[in-house]
Order: structure tokens, then C-alpha cells, then sequence
């Protein structure tokens, strides 16, 4: 299996996982030139994708849909709050009906080799889900866009070899910086996105002995940075009580302008 994190971020977030006769991308919230040349570095090609999954109709997750719909026939699965949210947009109401595939949170649906088995996420969009992905035992997790989590969330996310987990913003440079007060409010909500420390929590509930990769994805532009992200969360884990130290594990940080480290697994 591979997991390349194509883009990440609230400009646009594209993700790749397949095996070797499966191929599939979560979301296409970047435009269909640079999904192409993402894919092009992997070898692959548009008319290798064997599915498309979209997480919720938020357009930092979808731009891209129009012109790979326009020039392909791949399925687009989601959710069927998602998919009537999509076709309530002017722009993406040429896209084709029947592309469409309604799938439901907890129902697992096979293509080809591999399973996807959407899970519930906290989010302000209609219906809006992250995803488990398997490949026989193997387990990759991309769960990003939610204001809080559960042991829900954490009993979807245990066992994960590779995992892009939100982390979305430091709430600190949130609350000083000059984003409106409402929109301050509905990030920090529990409908909204998980902050560096909540990423960490979560994170260190969920370690594991197998894990091959771990992406901090869906930065803000504005209210995070990088390096803060990591130190952040390594603090987190450290202050856990896991017994894993943070130089052990495959921490990365899922770019937004260009592909992440490519994990095979």
C-alpha cells in the first residue's frame, strides 16, 4: 500500500491511497493540473483512479471536481448530505448525476482489493465523514475537519498504520489574530476544527507499535505554523502517559503547496 498526502490544508486538500491494482483519492480540493502532476510523480494517471471520496462539500475539498468530472467517468463517492449539498452549487451542478455513489457512516464498501469504512466526524457541513481504508490487516485513517472527538473517533482511529490526523490551529494565534470574532468562534466550536493540543490528545490515544506514518494536515495559513504544530503535539504525547517518545514515531507535517512524504506500508 501507499498514502501520499497530496495537499493539505484550507487551500485545498487532495490525498492518495492505493495498492497496487487499486487506486483511489480522498478529496479533490485542488485543481485537476496539479492532481495530475501529483499523480504523474506516483506513475499513475487520472484514468487509474478507481474512486474518488469526499469527506464533506466544503470547497477546500472539492474545487477540483468540475474538471476531473468533466474529462473522466471516475465515481464520486459520499455521503447522500454531501452529495445534495455539492449538487446545490451552481458550479458543480453540470457534474453528471450518476457519478455520484451515496455511501453511509459505519458501512463499509469494497473496490477491488481494498475496503473504505467511512466514520462520523464533527463538522459544520450536512453530512460530512472521514475515512478508514484497508488493505487485509493493513489500516490507513484520514480524519480531518472535526471541532471535537469522541471514543468514537478514537476507537475508528486505533490500530492505524498510517494516519493523517487535523491540526488545524494554534488557539493562542487564533484568538490575537485578526480573523472575525465569529468565525474565531465557530473554529473553536465543537463543529469546527481541532486545535494543535486536541490533535496531540487525540493522537496519544490512539499510538500504536505499527504505525509507519503520521500526518499533522489541514494547517490554517493564518492561525498556525508548522514547527508549531509538531512541538505542540510532540508536548502533548510526551505529557501523555503512552510511554512512546515522539522521536520514535513518523511525525510529519502534511504540506499544503506540494506532496508529503510518501509512506508504503
Amino acid at each position: 500500500m501507499r498514502f501520499e498526502s497530496i495537499a493539505s490544508g484550507s487551500s485545498g486538500n487532495c490525498i492518495y491511497v492505493g495498492s497496487d491494482t487499486t487506486h483511489l483519492l480522498l478529496d479533490v480540493g485542488i485543481s485537476r493540473k496539479r492532481t495530475v502532476e501529483a499523480l504523474g510523480d506516483l506513475d499513475l494517471d487520472l484514468r487509474d483512479i478507481d474512486g474518488i471520496f469526499i469527506t464533506h462539500e466544503h470547497t477546500d475539498h472539492i474545487s477540483g471536481l468540475p474538471m476531473i468530472a468533466k474529462k473522466t467517468d471516475i465515481p464520486i463517492y459520499a455521503t447522500r448530505g454531501t452529495i445534495w449539498a455539492i449538487r446545490q452549487m451552481s458550479k458543480f451542478s453540470e457534474i453528471d448525476p450518476a457519478s455520484f455513489v451515496p455511501i453511509r457512516a459505519d458501512e463499509k464498501i469494497t473496490i477491488k482489493d481494498i475496503q473504505i469504512d467511512p466514520m462520523k466526524i464533527s463538522h459544520d457541513a450536512v453530512e460530512p465523514v472521514g475515512y478508514r481504508i484497508y488493505y487485509g490487516r493493513k489500516k490507513a485513517c484520514v480524519c480531518t475537519d472535526l471541532g471535537c472527538f469522541n471514543d468514537y473517533t478514537v476507537e475508528c482511529l486505533k490500530n492505524s498504520d498510517v494516519l493523517l490526523l487535523e491540526s488545524n490551529h494554534d488557539v493562542n494565534m487564533l484568538q490575537v489574530g485578526r480573523y472575525p470574532y465569529p468565525l474565531k468562534r465557530r473554529i473553536l466550536g465543537d463543529h469546527g476544527h481541532l486545535s494543535n493540543v486536541s490533535s496531540g490528545q487525540l493522537l496519544s490515544r490512539v499510538l500504536n507499535d505499527h504505525m509507519k506514518g503520521i500526518f499533522l494536515g489541514h494547517l490554517s495559513k493564518e492561525n498556525n505554523l508548522p514547527e508549531l504544530a509538531f512541538e505542540t503535539v510532540r508536548v502533548e504525547i510526551l505529557s501523555s502517559d503512552t510511554g512512546y517518545s515522539p522521536e520514535e514515531l513518523p511525525i510529519y507535517v502534511a504540506r499544503r503547496d506540494k506532496p508529503s512524504a510518501l509512506v508504503e506500508y
